[in-house]
């Protein structure tokens, strides 16, 4: 990178990110595919040829989220990102760093551990994957979106410009 600075996302990291959301959406939105899935293995049922088909939307989605997260980092260490905004207070800076890496690390763990479940047969880790880590996941999307905003409106900086249009 050198002694280039980065002043906005660029176009594969914007399309990438928003591309994150739509699949992560997409699997916290509509589980239940994977959740009746779940439910009949677990007591002892045996799922229909639809019922796998829908639990395998939900886990080939995971995969892709997985997929996106690991290309994401690739082109955050290449591409570099724009620098933090000055006007911020340091406490809400240091909130951002952890937001996103708390992110990037739920975008692994959540399709991680449910490879580990689905595929691999690791039941132990179900309530993990299901219930802790999409909580936990929630949690920081809305932290993040509500610091977006924060910035959009309260702060009036051109954090969310850099990460739409550019």
């Amino acid at each position: 990178m050198g002694d280039r600075v980065v002043i906005s996302y660029s176009l594969s990291q914007r399309f990438l990110h928003w591309a994150t959301v739509f699949l992560v959406l997409f699997n916290l939105l509509l589980p239940d595919g994977m959740n009746t899935w779940q439910r009949l293995v677990r007591h002892g049922g045996t799922p229909s040829p639809e019922q796998i088909a829908s639990a395998n939307i939900h886990a080939y989605v995971g995969i892709g989220i997985l997929l996106v997260t690991i290309l994401r980092l690739c082109l955050r260490f290449v591409q570099g990102v724009p620098p933090e905004t000055a006007g911020e207070p340091a406490v809400f800076r240091l909130a951002a760093r952890l937001a996103h890496a708390s992110l990037y690390l739920l975008l692994l763990a959540l399709p991680a551990s449910g490879i580990a479940v689905y595929y691999l047969g690791m039941e132990a880790l179900s309530a993990l994957h299901a219930d802790i880590l999409k909580v936990i996941l929630w949690i920081v999307i809305s932290a993040h979106v509500l610091g977006a905003l924060v910035h959009q409106f309260y702060w009036k900086t051109d954090v969310l410009r850099r990460m739409t249009v550019g």
